[in-house]
């Protein structure tokens, strides 16, 4: 008969591996439970659950600048934070997007639409340069984010908070609407199209410039 004490050490292992992480690393982590909570509150049946979603993508969002801000002052950059952060980044952004399709299909009427092509773009280009880093770290090599890339960064994060005010203005109260409503919807729309070009621009010119670390293996 399974002896269900030999687990006990080990779960107490693991949660006091986690206890002894370092602050950066701790918010890295808790992005990944911010990213479950924002796609539980998305598609929600609760009476706010556009606001809410909201609000856990901009918490997760934070950490994101948080955890990078502590390291660098505090000089506590780990090989499990440069590993993880950015996987976070992409798990958050790349997983907002795809339940923007899905938004968009379960509401016809929305007044923007994201379209699969795009989220289609923006989850490839984040896979190839993601898949060309681990290629590059096997080979002792650190391919660090360029300006146009942080910049896509940026403009992916306002999208996805533009697009989720969109529909969260329908929960709020009739001032807040006249305030956000006559602009938001157009603001969204253009800052879809910028990130969905940036997001292929970007990825292709870093390809470009890294190709010796892919085409070396050929």
């Amino acid at each position: 008969m399974l002896d269900v004490r030999c687990f006990i050490p080990r779960r107490a292992d693991k949660l006091s591996a986690l206890l002894k992480m370092n602050l950066p690393n701790k918010l890295t982590v808790s992005r990944f439970a911010l990213t479950v909570l924002f796609l539980w509150a998305l598609f929600s049946p609760l009476r706010f659950n556009d606001t809410l979603a909201l609000i856990f993508f901009c918490v997760a969002s934070f950490t994101d600048y948080l955890d990078g801000s502590i390291s660098r002052r505090r000089g506590l950059v780990t090989n499990f934070g440069i590993l993880m952060d950015p996987l976070a980044d992409k798990v958050l952004v790349c997983s907002a997007f795809i339940a923007f399709v899905e938004s968009t299909h379960l509401n016809p009427g929305a007044p923007v639409k994201v379209a699969a092509w795009m989220v289609i773009i923006i989850v490839a280009r984040e896979l190839a340069i993601t898949g060309m880093r681990l290629l590059a770290a096997s080979k002792k090599t650190v391919l660090a984010a360029d300006n146009l890339g942080k910049l896509k960064t940026v403009f992916q994060i306002v999208t996805v908070i533009a697009l989720l005010i969109t529909d969260a203005t329908n929960e709020w109260s009739p001032w807040l609407q006249n305030v956000f409503q006559p602009w938001v919807a157009g603001f969204a729309q253009l800052a879809l199209w910028v990130t969905v070009v940036l997001t292929a621009v970007s990825g292709l010119i870093y390809l470009w410039r890294n190709r010796e670390i892919y085409l070396s293996d050929t």
